[in-house]
């Protein structure tokens, strides 16, 4: 039997595969737009903007009284990250939503809703946009009720969510999975 080559890369080898912030800003993006909806916690604000990165989205959009940049418990999580990704700032959802919507943007809500579907079925067209709220509120009803689709994590534990960081994780993966199938590569 072959052994398998499991060598992990030293710091080196991850830096020469890794961008540089201007290199990016000229690549293409994701067609994922992702709206910050009231988030509390400045290191879920930090988590999402390195996942952002990960993902190369298009655009973070902070909205309500979710914590903006600069601030050091967001670039502490985010690790450089608030430099390599677009975002932009709207006093509400609903604002944003709209701006989107003319641009033919589809909006999806991840939130747990009588209608949602699980994430993993559900077939995204690109561009869109996903919605993520409140850590313990949730997306509020106004903005759901502009929102084109609902989907939902499943939860088979006692905890009935993610922390949003690591939800927008597991969405935004799927998101460029089934991207990558339909042909896309970034």
């Amino acid at each position: 039997m072959d052994r398998a080559n499991h060598r992990k890369l030293s710091y080196e080898e991850l830096r020469a595969r890794s961008h540089s912030i201007e290199s990016i800003r000229k690549s293409p993006r994701f067609p994922v737009y992702v709206i910050l909806e009231n988030i509390r916690s400045l290191q879920n604000v930090g988590s999402i903007f390195r996942t952002a990165d990960g993902l190369r989205i298009t655009q973070l959009i902070i909205t309500g009284y979710t914590g903006r940049p600069p601030r050091k418990e967001i670039e502490k999580a985010a690790l450089g990250a608030v430099d390599s990704v677009p975002w932009v700032s709207y006093k509400s959802t609903q604002e944003a939503i709209s701006e989107l919507k003319q641009n033919d943007i589809s909006i999806v809500a991840l939130e747990q809703a009588v209608d949602s579907v699980d994430f993993q079925t559900f077939q995204y067209t690109f561009p869109t946009a996903v919605v993520i709220g409140n850590e313990y509120d949730g997306i509020e009803q106004e903005t759901l009720d502009l929102c084109d689709h609902c989907v939902n994590i499943p939860m088979f534990g006692v905890k009935q969510s993610l922390n949003v960081g690591t939800a927008l994780g597991v969405l935004g993966y799927e998101m460029y999975r089934q991207n990558k199938l339909n042909g896309n590569n970034l």
